[in-house]
């Protein structure tokens, strides 16, 4: 069973914060000075919520205190109209977390947006960070283009849906994004949704994802990762988003970068190969563990 913690995220935004395990025994909620903690913070990407790394949490809370973040306009999060949605407030965000939980120091696993608030909050406070995994997220700028590409796509969305089994087959299989049939992906969308009056729509609004989207999406952001200090795993789904060139150059770019793929995954990598996902990342949050 899940287990909620009230967070106060910057401007006082109430965050909810989500255990899917219990503590490991051994667990301290302060680590000692010198120790790297045994702390692991989960960040989804835009539109996801903490929920889509339950089985990740589960796992890793047999030798970790794993707790996962619904972030700012996302999942039980609040959503206040006049909220900032910008780079600056997520990182801070994670910040407040991170003390407020008394987690640090933590390793961030962040997917997507999430992955690029990890790195940047490992730049910001290398005091609070003692590894980070960055799933599919480019650090390249995405550009103009790809923003109006979003802004049309979330207007295609047939929205209410009648049924969940209507969400998953939209996602899944009619989304004209989608390549392929993609069961995985209609669970993770299906995910986002809460039942209306008049049927099923996402728990996120669509203009806060485009702000959100917005203050990252026009920027490289190469000099915050060139900064992060503690070691960094890239891990990247060989049908992901996230090329394996550009991939490789993020892991040059990091001062102690390492690199892992998952074969048969895309962007959705812990979605999509959930026990590969698990072998691409253990070794490195073992041996940040044993540092």
């Amino acid at each position: 069973m899940a287990r909620r913690i009230d967070v106060t995220g910057t401007g006082g935004v109430r965050l909810a914060a989500w255990e899917f395990g219990d503590p490991p025994k051994n667990d301290r909620p302060v680590a000692p000075e010198g120790d790297p903690g045994h702390g692991v913070l989960l960040l989804h990407g835009l539109m996801g919520r903490a929920s889509h790394w339950a089985a990740t949490a589960r796992w890793l809370s047999e030798r970790h205190r794993a707790i996962a973040l619904d972030q700012r306009g996302h999942g039980r999060s609040d959503k206040p109209p006049e909220a900032a949605f910008t780079r600056e407030a997520y990182v801070e965000d994670a910040e407040a977390a991170l003390e407020q939980l008394d987690l640090a120091p933590t390793v961030l696993i962040g997917h997507a947006m999430g992955a690029l608030t990890a790195w940047q909050l490992a730049a910001k406070r290398p005091d609070l960070v003692s590894g980070v995994i960055i799933c599919d997220m480019r650090a390249s700028a995405l550009g103009a283009a790809s923003q109006r590409e979003w802004a049309d796509w979330f207007k295609s969305w047939p929205v209410p849906f009648a049924t969940l089994a209507d969400v998953r087959k939209w996602f899944g299989e009619d989304d004209p994004w989608v390549e392929r049939p993609n069961p995985a992906r209609g669970e993770f969308y299906a995910e986002v949704m809460q039942e209306c009056e008049d049927g099923w729509r996402p728990v996120f609004e669509p203009d806060q994802m485009l702000k959100s989207r917005e203050t990252w999406v026009y920027d490289a952001h190469w000099e915050e990762l060139a900064q992060v200090q503690c070691p960094a795993l890239v891990v990247r789904g060989l049908d992901g988003e996230l090329g394996r060139a550009e991939a490789q150059e993020m892991v040059r770019v990091l001062p102690r970068g390492e690199y892992a793929e998952v074969a048969e995954a895309g962007h959705l990598v812990h979605y999509d190969q959930p026990e590969a996902w698990r072998v691409a990342i253990e070794p490195f949050l073992d041996a940040v563990r044993t540092v």
